[in-house]
């Protein structure tokens, strides 16, 4: 998979986007200073959401439309949306700065408006959000434009995966990542499952990622052993600020160490191998090997008084000890002196 001409792949190092969502607080501002921290910081791409409070409910006061519970307890749904939505206007001018600078941006469009915004300014991806997945008209609609395609998981079961994807690859999407997700905010860590992204790669002939809302960097980090070659993160200037989702997202130093540690714990990885690796070629001399441990004349039988298994490694292996025990040496030998077979006759 190519995303502006970055590789994404199980041989490549983790794609990291930061995800702004609504970390901007309101401000075009602060959204422009995001992109640059992300930037600084050493993500991949940085990632926006694309919708209104229209396009996403309607303003409604009734139960259904109240949230109870978590970070947004109290909120109406049209409210919280009204306050956390990126506005339209600012698109294009996000999207300027953003290849000004060079970081790639993209988005998560929430319905069909919001998918031909993203074509007019050249989105090169889309990203699905999990609460969307389940919506096939906007998968089959983002699929038609051709691009890249990640697709969050959370809450879905095997049957909602599997239609998401049949409808993405029917409707001309070729590269397709699936992101493992625990949809809670925050997720807690002791529900991670994990084992997730290898099991939705063999399930569905894909790349896998992680879309994480623990707290912290180390569930993120640890998902790259198990294949996780693309790792979203909420990411904030500052949680003191506050902000719909600040409570989980990354700060600018944060967002640094975790791309520092998943590159690294990906370079890790290597590829599997038994050869003796270039950096233990200094450490084999302090193995365990034979040495005469007494002074021996030539001509004499070797016993078992005569030999020790000793570091260093300079003699012959340990599991020959047996084998030279009863044999005769060719010439005086000194204590401390390695074993060889040059110096030993049967």
């Amino acid at each position: 998979m190519n995303i502006n001409n970055r590789v994404i792949s199980n041989n490549t190092e983790p794609y990291i986007i930061a995800e702004l969502s609504a970390n901007h607080n309101g401000s075009i501002d602060r959204a422009f200073k995001s992109i640059l921290a992300a930037k600084v910081a050493g993500a991949d791409a940085v990632k926006i959401q694309t919708y209104t409070a229209d396009t996403m409910t309607i303003d409604c006061s009734t139960a259904d439309f109240q949230v109870t519970g978590g970070l947004w307890d109290g909120y109406k749904l049209y409210d919280l949306y009204k306050e956390a939505q990126t506005p339209y206007e600012w698109h294009k001018p996000l999207f300027d700065y953003a290849r000004e600078i060079g970081i790639t941006i993209f988005s998560t469009p929430f319905d069909e408006t919001a998918v031909d915004l993203l074509e007019e300014i050249g989105a090169p991806a889309y990203k699905i959000a999990s609460f969307e997945m389940i919506d096939l008209e906007l998968i089959k609609y983002v699929a038609n434009t051709k691009k890249p395609m990640i697709i969050s998981t959370g809450m879905a079961n095997l049957e909602e995966i599997s239609e998401a994807v049949e409808v993405a690859r029917n409707n001309g999407c070729n590269d397709l990542v699936l992101l493992h997700c625990i949809s809670s905010y925050p997720a807690p860590i002791e529900q991670s499952n994990l084992r997730t992204i290898a099991d939705l790669s063999e399930k569905f002939d894909v790349l896998t990622g992680l879309s994480d809302h623990t707290m912290g960097t180390l569930v993120s980090t640890v998902s790259v052993a198990l294949g996780a070659c693309i790792i979203e993160k909420h990411f904030t200037l500052s949680r003191a600020d506050k902000g719909p989702d600040s409570e989980f997202s990354l700060e600018p130093h944060e967002l640094k160490q975790l791309c520092k540690d998943t590159k690294e714990a990906w370079r890790s990885l290597g590829k599997a191998g038994y050869e003796r690796k270039r950096a233990e070629e200094g450490s084999s001399k302090h193995r365990r090997s034979l040495y005469f441990v007494k002074d021996i004349s030539d001509g004499d039988v070797i016993t078992k008084d005569h030999i020790r298994r000793i570091r260093p490694g300079y003699g012959l292996p340990p599991k020959f000890e047996k084998k030279i025990i009863g044999m005769t040496v060719k010439k005086d030998i000194k204590s401390g002196t390695a074993t060889s077979w040059n110096l030993i006759s049967k």
